[in-house]
């Protein structure tokens, strides 16, 4: 297995649409032809099945091998439900036949698989009998046109690979990195406690720089404590990337010792009358900030923008009156 299995780095530019050209499965292996008519015939059958897609019920499909996301019930599946239930699958999953009679293992299309359980259906697939390791790294070479996994789930990903004995050569192969690629994932990861990495969740955009600086917090300050606190006091759409930065942001603090245990930054969510939140208000040693995302109010967004500089400069004149009466 070598690494003329891997083409190129499969986590660079994702392709996240289900409705996108599916990426290059394995061949088939060759096996020797027979003599004549007859092996010539058996050849021909033996390609045609081993590329054939077959529409498949996916309670004959075992969710088994190795994760290579941290979530896969979220609302992108619902999305990708949604998208499947209108225009039909368009990509098909890759399975392999499993010890049991009639029933099958997922290589790849986890996502794809979760997403037409929700509406029921059968799931359109290839069968490919392939080995451990060729799995794996077919699994590997398909997720670069699907969700790209973010830096810690690849993390993860490499732990679980070494923990079932996988070769560092098929590892690397799997995700088109070096051997000191490899080592960079695994070095930060050993230093994060795993509840934090759950509590965060798989974080996109935020890179192996800034997972290994809040790793390097880790004998400072009490991480999974602080990040519990903070979590407490976000709303639970907050995007995983933004509850990265609010913990980083008071794990750096509280280890600069710029603020005490009771002057912690703090986050509250502003809800309106009906209980349903409006915005957040986060504060800490340095800043106030008032956050009111588009998504869930584009109106008040709207009308807020247009009066943000004069409402403010209000309230500004409000305290200097109010300071000055006081006086």
């Amino acid at each position: 297995m070598g690494t003329s299995l891997m083409a190129r780095n499969i986590f660079n530019q994702p392709r996240k649409d289900e409705e996108e050209s599916a990426g290059p499965s394995p061949a088939p292996i060759k096996s020797s032809k027979l003599p004549g008519s007859v092996g010539g015939l058996r050849e021909s059958l033996r390609e045609i099945t081993a590329n054939s897609i077959r529409d498949i019920d996916p309670d004959r499909i075992d969710m088994d091998g190795l994760r290579d996301r941290l979530i896969l019930e979220d609302s992108s599946i619902e999305d990708l439900a949604e998208s499947i239930r209108k225009h039909g699958q368009q990509v098909p999953i890759m399975v392999r036949p499993s010890d049991q009679p009639d029933r099958y293992r997922i290589i790849y299309g986890r996502r794809r698989l979760a997403a037409i359980r929700k509406f029921g259906g059968t799931v359109k697939a290839i069968v490919r009998t392939l080995d451990d390791d060729a799995s794996l790294i077919a699994q590997g070479q398909e997720n670069n046109l699907r969700l790209d996994p973010s830096f810690i789930e690849k993390s993860l990903f490499i732990r679980e690979m070494q923990e079932a004995g996988y070769k560092p050569s098929v590892i690397q192969d799997a995700l088109g990195l070096t051997r000191q690629g490899v080592s960079n994932h695994r070095v930060v990861l050993e230093q994060l406690p795993d509840e934090l990495i759950r509590l965060i969740g798989p974080a996109h955009g935020i890179g192996r720089r800034q997972w290994g600086d809040l790793a390097a917090l880790s004998e400072k300050v009490p991480l999974v404590d602080i990040a519990r606190e903070i979590l407490a006091g976000l709303p639970d759409t907050t995007p995983s990337s933004d509850k990265f930065q609010t913990i980083y942001v008071a794990c750096t603090s509280e280890a600069r010792g710029t603020t005490n245990q009771s002057a912690r930054s703090q986050t509250t969510v502003v809800k309106d009358k009906s209980d349903r939140p409006v915005g957040t208000l986060s504060v800490d040693g340095k800043s106030i900030a008032i956050k009111i995302t588009r998504k869930d109010n584009p109106g008040f967004c709207q009308w807020l923008e247009e009066r943000a500089a004069t409402t403010l400069q209000e309230l500004f004149e409000q305290w200097q009156n109010e300071r000055g009466s006081g006086n």
